[in-house]
C-alpha cells in the first residue's frame, strides 16, 4: 500500500472579498443611522427596529472580515489542514447576531404595541423602499461573489442583507396599512416588525444548517464526489475508485480517495499518476485544497 500527500494550498485573501465586506460594513452603518433618524422623526418603531437590525449588520460584517482573514491564512505546524474552520465560526457569529437582533425587535415591538402612539408619517415609506432596493442589490452582489469564491461565510452575510431587505419590506407593508386604515391601526407597523423578525429567525436557520454540516463533516457532496471519481477512473492505471470522501473546510474541499490500480504498475508510474490526477481533480473543481490518495493493487 502506498500513500501520496498533497499539501494544503495557501489561499490569498481575495481583494474582492475584502472590498465586498467593507462595502457591507459601510452601507450597514449608513443605513442604520439613516433608518434610525427617519424612524424617530417619522414616529415609526418598525423603522427604528429596522435600524437596530442594520446596527447588528455592522458587527456581523466586521466578524465576517476577521473570520475570512483568519480562514485564508496558510497551513502551519499547528493547523496542517489550514484555518478554514474560522470561516464557519464567522458564519455562526452572523447567525448569533441575526437571532439577537430578531429577539430585540420582537420584545421592543410588543412593548410598543402595548403603548399608545402616533401613526407613522408617510415619508417613512419612501425611506423603506429605498432601503429595500439597496439591501436587495447588496444581497445579490454578495451572494454571487460568495458562490464564485466558494465562501460559506460570505453567502451567509448575503442572506443577512436579504433579511434586512425583508424586514424593511415588512415594515413598509405595516406602515402602509396603518396609513390606509387610519385610527386604531397605529400598531400595524409594529406587527410588521414582528413579521420581519420571524423571517430573520428563518433566515438564521437557513444560514446555520449548512455551516453546521461543514463543521460536522456532513456528507452532502454526492455530485462532486461522482465527478471526481469519474476523473480518477478515466486514468488508464486505475481499475476502480474504492472510496472517495469529500468534506468542506471554509472555502476549500478536502478529498480522500482510495484507488485500486493495476498490479503491474511501477512506482514511477504511480508517482506520475498521483501528480497527474491531482491536477485533473483541481481542474475539475478549483476550490479543492488538500488531496489524499491511497493506492491498493487490484
Amino acid at each position: 500500500m502506498r500513500t501520496f500527500f498533497s499539501p494544503m494550498t495557501s489561499e490569498k485573501f481575495s481583494p474582492a472579498l475584502v472590498r465586498a465586506t467593507l462595502w457591507s460594513i459601510g452601507l450597514s452603518a449608513f443605513l442604520a443611522l439613516f433608518k434610525g433618524s427617519a424612524g424617530i422623526l417619522g414616529d415609526s418603531y418598525a423603522l427604528i427596529a429596522d435600524a437596530i437590525e442594520s446596527t447588528t449588520d455592522v458587527f456581523s460584517s466586521s466578524m465576517l472580515l476577521l473570520g475570512l482573514w483568519f480562514a485564508h491564512r496558510p497551513a502551519d505546524d499547528n493547523h496542517p489542514y489550514g484555518h478554514g474552520r474560522a470561516e464557519t465560526l464567522a458564519t455562526f457569529s452572523i447567525v448569533a447576531f441575526l437571532i439577537g437582533s430578531a429577539t430585540v425587535i420582537v420584545f421592543e415591538s410588543v412593548e410598543h404595541i402595548l403603548t399608545p402612539h402616533k401613526t407613522p408619517r408617510p415619508f417613512t415609506l419612501v425611506v423603506l423602499l429605498l432601503v429595500v432596493l439597496i439591501k436587495e442589490g447588496l444581497f445579490r452582489y454578495l451572494r454571487r461573489l460568495g458562490q464564485s469564491e466558494g465562501s460559506v461565510a460570505l453567502e451567509a452575510e448575503s442572506w443577512h442583507q436579504r433579511s434586512d431587505a425583508i424586514t424593511s419590506l415588512a415594515a413598509f407593508l405595516g406602515i402602509s396599512l396603518s396609513l390606509l386604515l387610519g385610527e386604531g391601526w397605529e400598531s400595524a407597523d409594529d406587527w410588521g416588525a414582528i413579521v420581519g423578525a420571524a423571517i430573520i429567525y428563518y433566515n438564521a436557520w437557513v444560514i446555520f444548517r449548512p455551516a453546521l454540516g461543514d463543521i460536522m463533516d456532513e456528507d452532502r457532496f454526492d455530485e462532486l464526489r461522482a465527478a471526481l471519481s469519474a476523473e480518477a477512473e478515466a486514468e488508464e492505471l486505475v481499475c476502480r475508485v474504492e472510496e472517495c470522501l469529500v468534506r468542506k473546510m471554509g472555502s476549500a474541499y478536502l478529498v480522500d480517495m482510495r484507488l485500486a490500480v493495476q498490479t503491474t504498475a511501477t512506482v514511477p508510474a504511480l508517482v506520475a499518476l498521483n501528480g497527474r490526477l491531482k491536477e485533473r481533480l483541481r481542474a475539475r473543481e478549483g476550490q479543492i485544497g488538500r488531496v489524499f490518495i491511497e493506492i491498493s493493487g487490484d
